[in-house]
């Protein structure tokens, strides 16, 4: 089982820490990549959509929305 990375990273203009698995990460980095955006762009994107949860948690809803709209590509793209 992956332990919790916490990693701090700016966003809308000020610092912020998210905790999240190191397979987590690896998938918003692989979306990241895929969709030509910075993790911290993509993380303040996240963060815009929220609605009334953590960010942590946003991020992992975000992130297996969309492994499952994209069909698991991004999953594959990840543990190569």
């Amino acid at each position: 089982m992956s332990g919790i990375i916490k990693r701090s990273l700016s966003i809308a203009g000020h610092r912020t820490s998210i905790s999240l698995e190191e397979p987590f990460w690896r998938l918003l980095q692989a979306q990241a990549q895929s969709d030509g955006l910075s993790i911290p762009a993509l993380v303040e994107r996240i963060d815009s959509a929220r609605q009334g949860t953590n960010l942590s948690s946003a991020i992992r809803v975000h992130l297996l929305t969309t492994l499952i709209e994209r069909g698991g590509a991004a999953l594959n793209d990840s543990q190569e």
